[in-house]
């Protein structure tokens, strides 16, 4: 079943974020991985990871938008969108990113976690609120 745009909240741009199957997801923030983690088997050890905002640059000092220089790696992206309450969703990575090197784990998700991006070969230049994953379904 297609996404509809009523299931997924506070989109930046709803007509563009909905001009193609699914609904697309746009990036606030861009995490480095800076302490590890805890996960055990009962969860009564569970711990979150350290993580720090990665550093953003204006190209021109007039742009009202910033980039994230994504060197290879593995960074945990932060969407600027949510899903309503009672929805289950697939969540995938867009062509646009995977075609660049970047890549994540298409997820089926109730919430919208923060999601591990994989960054290879020379990086990725990634602006704010540029889409990177679609909503397939509900």
């Amino acid at each position: 079943m297609p996404a509809d745009a009523d299931y997924v909240t506070d989109l930046v741009h709803e007509p563009t974020q909905s001009d193609s199957p699914g609904i697309d997801l746009t990036v606030a923030e861009v995490y480095d991985v800076v302490e590890p983690g805890r996960v055990d088997f009962g969860g009564g050890e569970l711990e979150p990871a350290g993580l720090t905002p990665h550093k953003r640059h204006k190209r021109d000092p007039d742009d009202d938008y910033e980039w994230w220089r994504l060197r290879e790696g593995q960074y945990l992206i932060e969407y600027n969108e949510s899903l309503a309450d009672g929805v289950t969703a697939t969540l995938q990575p867009r062509t646009e990113v995977v075609e660049r090197g970047g890549s994540h784990p298409t997820l089926t998700v109730e919430s919208l976690p923060r999601v591990p991006l994989s960054v290879g070969g020379a990086g990725l230049l990634l602006k704010e609120n540029a889409r990177v994953s679609t909503v397939l379904d509900r």
